[in-house]
């Protein structure tokens, strides 16, 4: 009996967890994957709250911190971040998102 009430109260924190694994971030909060990102500036220069912006980002891997990412990475990022964006503003093209992004990439469109 204990061992079967101990397998569901695992089973319910772990669904409970998975949930809460799969909300959105909190409108404002920092990106959970790139926390220093400046997002309001990206967000105005792409006509996209910053919010938006946000969860779209939130759904691409950047490389790790000191090194660049591989090209086959560099690709499937773009076009998950280009088709969220484009949700919600359907004039951002992936050269307006390239000249968006390289303004506020450290060390711009070279450092790729």
């Amino acid at each position: 009996m204990k061992a079967a009430f101990i397998l569901a109260a695992l089973t319910v924190l772990s669904l409970t967890g998975l949930a809460f694994a799969q909300m959105p971030p909190p409108p404002g909060s920092p990106m959970r994957n790139d926390p220093h990102r400046p997002v309001d500036q990206i967000s105005s220069g792409l006509g996209v709250t910053a919010d938006q912006f946000r969860a779209c980002f939130n759904h691409v891997t950047p490389a790790q911190k000191g090194s660049l990412p591989e090209a086959n990475q560099k690709h499937a990022n773009k076009q998950v971040l280009l088709s969220c964006l484009q949700k919600s503003n359907p004039s951002i093209t992936n050269d307006s998102l390239d000249a968006v992004m390289d303004r506020y990439r450290p060390g711009g469109r070279a450092a790729q």
